[in-house]
């Protein structure tokens, strides 16, 4: 009899699809370790990323496919996460050992609030639960360190660089390899080997993601950071302006050409709140993010308002991310956090498995 209930219960799960990846909990393996105890049912529902923003539609849509068994009185569901690797499917270089996914964040040019949006996500990816790391990239202009309030010098153990630790991410900087306000001044091939030894040499350990904090513009680091290993893809953050356009098509057409995903665009700076009427300033006009991403047929991420806080934050080494999911300034990372996640799941479910090491 438990042995046709769980069949029973197996079958329910298959009418299951999964929102992002439009298969059935079944086929995906993502319900696992299925039991039936008289009118009782409990599974272990392992989702692909521990920032699925749709956690709450696939419970919903297992107890009603589970309901309508009729017998079906209690289902308990015991929630795990396990984030497919990038294969690099089409891309050149290898895959960081240990390291799932690792993500560019990006910008046209200078100035839009990268580094900002590219802590913060860090921040919101960790406290959802997924394993992050960051590299700061922007050899000419390391500010991760600053905007994490990470300082020090790492030190070599078993002939790895050993990370520094912000908020619960292992960090790595040129910022920390040079003096304060030291100018680098070096050409591509000196910036290529910098980001190799940032990359491979570094003890990175077990990640979901590792985000990758370029430099702005389409220079040598992006194509540099693309021919050292596989990108999941590519965040571009922009502003407003309808000269945004303009920047987002340079950095769309780079990863094109480098046969990187665009995950999407991220409109930083994109509204005002007065903190004492709560009246919206479009500051530097609206939508300039949105209309790039439709134009470009990319998904578009999500906005960021202007802030003051936010600012403060990243001058003291305190991003605003870290201040939860339940704040009202720390949200749109949060959000944007889940639907990058969700879009690196989907990309990683069309790849093809890798092939077996022999």
């Amino acid at each position: 009899m438990s042995a046709d209930r769980v069949q029973a219960v197996i079958a329910a799960l298959k009418t299951v699809l999964d929102p992002e990846l439009h298969k059935d909990l079944v086929t995906l393996n993502m319900a696992r370790d299925v039991q039936v105890a008289g009118d009782d049912v409990s599974m272990r529902v392992v989702l692909t990323t521990p920032a699925c923003p749709l956690k709450g539609k696939i419970e919903g849509d297992v107890r009603a496919a589970l309901a309508r068994l009729g017998w079906v009185q209690n289902v308990a569901i015991a929630w795990d996460a396990e984030v497919r690797a990038n294969t690099g499917f089409g891309q050149t270089g290898d895959l960081l050992p240990g390291v799932r996914n690792t993500i560019a964040i990006a910008s046209g040019k200078g100035g839009v609030g990268k580094t900002t949006v590219a802590v913060n996500l860090a921040v919101a990816l960790h406290t959802l639960g997924a394993r992050v790391g960051v590299l700061d990239a922007d050899i000419y202009g390391p500010n991760v360190p600053g905007m994490l309030g990470v300082e020090g010098r790492p030190f070599l153990q078993d002939d790895k660089i050993q990370p520094l630790f912000g908020y619960g991410l292992p960090v790595m900087s040129m910022g920390f390899l040079t003096e304060p306000g030291a100018a680098v001044i070096w050409r591509g091939p000196m910036i290529a080997q910098a980001l190799r030894q940032l990359l491979q040499d570094v003890a990175w350990g077990e990640l979901d993601y590792l985000v990758v904090d370029l430099p702005p513009g389409t220079g040598d680091a992006p194509l540099s950071l693309s021919q050292l290993l596989p990108l999941a893809g590519a965040v571009i953050v922009s502003t407003p302006q309808e000269v945004a356009l303009q920047d987002v098509r340079r950095g769309i057409a780079m990863f094109e050409k480098l046969r990187v995903p665009v995950l999407g665009v991220v409109e930083n700076m994109s509204y005002f709140l007065a903190p004492d009427t709560g009246v919206r300033y479009e500051i530097f006009d609206h939508g300039g993010g949105a209309r790039a991403a439709e134009q470009f047929e990319v998904p578009f991420l999500g906005e960021i308002p202007l802030d003051t806080r936010i600012r403060i934050g990243s001058d003291n080494g305190q991003p605003v991310a870290a201040l939860g999911p339940d704040d009202t300034l720390a949200a749109p990372y949060f959000a944007i956090a889940q639907r990058v996640a969700a879009e690196v799941s989907k990309l990683n479910a069309e790849k093809p498995e890798p092939l077996p090491v022999l």
